[in-house]
């Protein structure tokens, strides 16, 4: 049986010069519930809670600094964000969740995109953990093997 779970890649020193190849992680590719729970997750993490705020411990992710961009940034966190309503589809939650996922990830774009204030917004509405928490909720009830006991 494969293993789907995260691995880094550990780099090996190439042939030419002996350095060594950047840090990259090996996602799970398959359809089953444990792997799209992964990617969810993952995905999570990179548009919310990536980063921390310089001299605070706050987190913040992709979405709050993409975000930043005039017009453009707020389509391209909207763009991610929509892969985690994509792969609930995948999971078969109800089309009235997925809405509800959707209308978050509406609602973050629209108040994202007013200058100043849609970025202070930003910093503290997370459409994408409310999205994953969703998430979660049916994988828990719908295939509790895909369980993790946070941490």
């Amino acid at each position: 049986m494969e293993d789907n779970r995260l691995k880094p890649y550990t780099p090996e020193p190439s042939a030419s010069d002996g350095a060594a190849s950047p840090l990259r992680f090996d996602f799970p590719t398959g359809n089953d519930p444990q792997s799209i729970r992964k990617r969810i997750e993952a995905m999570e993490m990179i548009l919310e809670r990536s980063f921390v705020l310089p001299g605070t411990n706050y987190r913040i992710g992709l979405d709050s600094i993409v975000g930043l961009i005039p017009v453009v940034g707020d389509i391209i966190t909207a763009a991610m964000g929509s892969y985690l309503v994509w792969e609930a589809r995948n999971l078969g939650v109800p089309k009235w969740k997925l809405w509800q996922m959707m209308g978050r990830i509406g609602f973050d774009s629209a108040v994202g995109s007013i200058p100043v204030v849609g970025d202070a917004f930003d910093l503290v509405y997370r459409s994408n953990t409310k999205n994953l928490k969703t998430v979660k909720k049916h994988l828990d009830k719908h295939h509790p093997q895909t369980r993790v006991i946070d941490q």
